[in-house]
């Protein structure tokens, strides 16, 4: 089964969700803000992708860390910020069973199958 990660009223998601639906490729919405993410999830994906692709660098929930928080990332530092404001994980995530997809670009799923 796949599974989109994500905050449902993110304009990114609403492409990605919108690309899944046009292709009729059947998956599970996780909502970070009602149901959270697990340090070990995020371990597992940085990973598949590395922290530094997972983490949202440009959101503002990032930008308005101080600056000293933002020098000292790591990724074990950079796992907590995620877990505790997932709104700093960028968006989507796609788990496909096979591979995780991080972010969203126009034709980015034209390759999944039903």
């Amino acid at each position: 089964m796949i599974t989109l990660y994500g905050i449902p009223n993110c304009d990114t998601m609403k492409k990605a969700r919108a690309a899944l639906d046009a292709r009729g490729i059947a998956y599970a919405f996780h909502d970070y803000k009602k149901s959270g993410i697990t340090a070990a999830r995020l371990d597992a994906w940085a990973d598949a992708v590395g922290w530094e692709t997972l983490l949202n660098k440009s959101g503002l929930t990032f930008r308005r860390l101080p600056d000293a928080e933002k020098a000292e990332l790591d990724r074990d530092t950079a796992i907590a910020l995620m877990v505790a404001q997932p709104s700093m994980i960028k968006r989507p995530v796609l788990d496909t069973g096979e591979a995780i997809r991080v972010g969203f670009k126009p034709g980015d799923y034209d390759d999944l199958q039903r």
